[in-house]
């Protein structure tokens, strides 16, 4: 699909489309993460609200919100963070006192985080602690227990937050707080990490890049990947309204 079609979908959006929580990494980008272009009119142009939702750190979304001059509205840290709107206080759904924890055990045990010396990947993060996946798994996952948290491999890292703490309650907790029914809510997404939110939503839809299990949870699945799989799902919940 080219830039001018995008486009076109971006003009011809129907009025009735539902309000839209969805991911970055694999969904709006391509296979090297890049934000896909032709998804910026869709999200720019979306007639009701829009959610970024995404594992990454605070700072990563909003800055996306802004140049893409939408709302920011988002769900960071697979949950663990909340961003209304620019008037609502920051909402944060667990603290950082127990991965905090974890990390310096693990570095203890002579294991490394796996980002460098600056390590931007957690600079920022608030609620939660992403390892890179060339670290050894196991240790990570034996810590995280003893202190009670979960470690979520989302395909780009391996997260590690408390174990009620998802993009599924980060997605209620926006609705609720918007005064909308999280079933009113569509969500488009390609990794582990979104599968609670694809059981809050009303609708689900995996982009075909997404594991077999994320796209047993969706709704539909596209044919297509990454950010031309995002903009076929637009189509199908186009459809849906029609």
């Amino acid at each position: 699909m080219s830039f001018e079609q995008s486009a076109d979908i971006a003009t011809s959006l129907p009025e009735e489309l539902p309000p839209l929580a969805v991911d970055i990494d694999g969904t709006l980008t391509d296979e090297t993460r890049t934000i896909d272009p032709r998804v910026c009119p869709v999200l720019r142009a979306w007639p009701s609200t829009v959610a970024l939702a995404t594992g990454k750190s605070l700072p990563y979304p909003v800055a996306l919100c802004e140049f893409l001059g939408i709302e920011k509205r988002v769900i960071a840290e697979n949950g663990g963070v909340v961003v209304l709107d620019r008037d609502r206080p920051i909402r944060f759904l667990a603290d950082r006192t127990a991965v905090d924890a974890v990390a310096h055990e693990y570095r203890e045990r002579g294991h490394s985080l796996g980002w460098g010396a600056a390590d931007l990947v957690n600079r920022w993060r608030e609620t939660e602690l992403a390892v890179n996946r060339e670290s050894p798994l196991e240790p990570l996952e034996e810590i995280a227990e003893t202190h009670g948290l979960t470690v979520v491999d989302t395909g780009h890292a391996y997260h590690v937050h408390a174990s009620d703490v998802d993009k599924g309650e980060g997605l209620r907790l926006l609705a609720v707080e918007l005064g909308v029914d999280p079933t009113a809510f569509a969500v488009v997404g390609d990794s582990p990490n979104d599968t609670p939110a694809f059981e809050v939503a009303g609708a689900a839809v995996a982009v075909a890049n997404a594991s077999e299990a994320v796209q047993t949870a969706a709704d539909h699945v596209t044919t297509s990947r990454y950010g031309d799989g995002f903009l076929e799902a637009v189509g199908w919940l186009c459809e849906r309204c029609g």
